[in-house]
């Protein structure tokens, strides 16, 4: 078996920003993701977010993309959530863009508090810029 160690910090976006992460379906699609990066081979750090996007603290082994992890993840949680957690007044939908970065084994604490602590950051403006870069969730154009 291949010995890896790499860690990645994920960051996307409902639909066009909707607040479609309610209080409801935040503990289950944690829950999903979690389930689902295990499923795959990876290992969840950490999850956090707020009602218009999520950060994701992984570990992915080197032969699985990760185009393909995300891919996956947003589709089938998507799925999930509409069937399992439907909103009459609007389909769960993820935005197609998304931003991956690298992290250090010895920032990943960091990476994992950030993510943990998003309600806290966002409410008092405390954002990194460069992890919630703007073009990720910019709604596109039909």
């Amino acid at each position: 078996m291949p010995l890896w160690n790499l860690y990645y910090h994920f960051v996307w976006a409902t639909h066009e920003r909707q607040p479609l992460i309610t209080p409801i379906r935040e503990a289950p699609l944690y829950q999903f993701i979690d389930h689902k990066t295990t499923e795959l081979g990876g290992s969840l750090h950490a999850i956090g977010g707020i009602a218009d996007h999520i950060h994701v603290i992984v570990s992915s082994p080197p032969s699985l993309a990760l185009s393909e992890y995300i891919r996956l993840i947003k589709g089938s949680s998507s799925r999930y959530l509409n069937a399992n957690h439907p909103s009459p007044s609007a389909k769960f939908k993820w935005q197609q863009e998304y931003g991956v970065f690298s992290i250090s084994p010895k920032n990943l604490d960091l990476a994992i508090a950030y993510a943990q602590t998003q309600k806290r950051h966002h409410a008092q403006g405390m954002t990194f810029p460069r992890l919630e870069p703007d073009a990720i969730f910019t709604p596109t154009s039909p």
